[in-house]
């Protein structure tokens, strides 16, 4: 949904600015474009992970877009050309389809902007844990290093919703983050230097950055770095099952609003977290009541516009009507969904997706109906 000059590597190069050919097929997984330029920090297995039983199924899922029908396979391999795609039944933690391009179950994929809902979900847990007192509270109360800057005086809220007030153009300006991260200049003075460009908390304007700013408010207010703090508080207790890596500058801050590289199945794992209301076997992860916020609209403007309209709540997309489906996003077709009407998570990593989020959204719609449908 979002587009970045910096989009992948196609057979090993880098590419700016370039989309693929409508008919061509996707790149297989190769080296990492923001892995190649900036460092990163590891996570590890946690102790307990998380079992998923795998028992596929033949779903025979069919859907309607712009007048025409498709399969769940054109779907997989013609519209959204996927990478790596799991299809999880959260009421038995069994995966019923999954599908591997040129990759496998093991492979780490790029999450793209997926990973900034990792980042509101440690913003649940360290308010409830009382690092932050309330996130009405203005950023600057704990990040006074930011007073002087667009950012000063906005609230942690108007972060979470995409309503902080900076002036932000994300094709334009997420490049120049990244590129001068990688030339080695500090994320922290980047971000002292965005200017106030309209009144906070009157609409949504999608910034990378707002979601930089929370993870240096994460390490400052819990007193861990950020991967570490994801490492303890949500990748050990939520039961992930592999290695991932988070990248950060060369100062050491994680930029949080991209670039978390995760197997596809731990990627599901997250968004069962959310279907079970935060808890998973080892207690609650993320309190119930933040996931009732976090995916609730959070104000006029991130409300969905109809039945297949598309809203914001705290770091997460929101889906119309009365589903109560929500998802994480990121760039070229990366997605965390979860539907709580039917009880599945569907992960899915993709390089150049064509297909709208419209589709996306029916589609999944139609995935989760069948699971549920064909439940023994």
């Amino acid at each position: 949904m979002r587009r970045y000059l910096i989009a992948g590597l196609t057979a090993g190069s880098l590419v700016l600015g370039t989309a693929l050919p409508a008919a061509a097929a996707p790149s297989p997984p190769g080296p990492d474009v923001i892995s190649a330029i900036l460092p990163s920090d590891p996570l590890t297995p946690s102790p307990q992970p998380v079992p998923l039983t795998r028992a596929i199924r033949n779903l025979n899922v069919t859907y309607q877009y712009q007048g025409n029908t498709y399969t769940l396979d054109q779907y997989i391999n013609d519209r959204t050309r996927a990478w790596g795609m799991v299809v999880l039944d959260g009421r038995s933690n069994t995966i019923v389809r999954d599908h591997y391009f040129a990759s496998s179950r093991a492979t780490r994929f790029q999450s793209w902007s997926a990973s900034k809902s990792f980042v509101g979900t440690a913003v649940g847990i360290a308010l409830a844990e009382g690092h932050i007192a309330s996130i009405d509270d203005p950023v600057t109360t704990y990040l006074p290093e930011l007073n002087g800057s667009g950012f000063a005086g906005v609230s942690i809220r108007n972060l979470l919703r995409m309503s902080s007030g900076v002036q932000w153009t994300e094709e334009l300006d997420i490049p120049q983050a990244h590129l001068g991260a990688a030339a080695g200049n500090p994320l922290t003075e980047f971000a002292k230097s965005r200017v106030r460009g309209w009144e906070p908390g009157t609409q949504q304007v999608y910034s990378g950055m707002n979601t930089f700013v929370l993870t240096w408010l994460l390490t400052k207010t819990t007193g861990t770095p950020f991967a570490q703090y994801v490492q303890q508080k949500i990748w050990n207790p939520a039961g992930m099952a592999s290695a991932a890596t988070v990248s950060r500058d060369y100062q050491g801050s994680s930029l949080g609003y991209c670039c978390m590289m995760a197997t596809v199945e731990d990627f599901s794992r997250l968004g069962l977290l959310y279907l079970n209301n935060g808890a998973s076997p080892a207690g609650q992860v993320v309190p119930a009541s933040w996931v009732q916020q976090a995916t609730s609209p959070s104000a006029p403007f991130n409300e969905p516009a109809g039945e297949l309209g598309v809203g914001y709540g705290l770091h997460w997309w929101l889906g119309g009507g009365t589903h109560g489906d929500y998802w994480a996003d990121g760039f070229g077709g990366q997605k965390i969904y979860v539907n709580p009407e039917h009880g599945v998570v569907i992960a899915k990593t993709a390089l150049m997706s064509t297909s709208s989020a419209t589709e996306d959204l029916i589609a999944f719609r139609a995935i989760a109906a069948r699971v549920a449908a064909t439940r023994p």
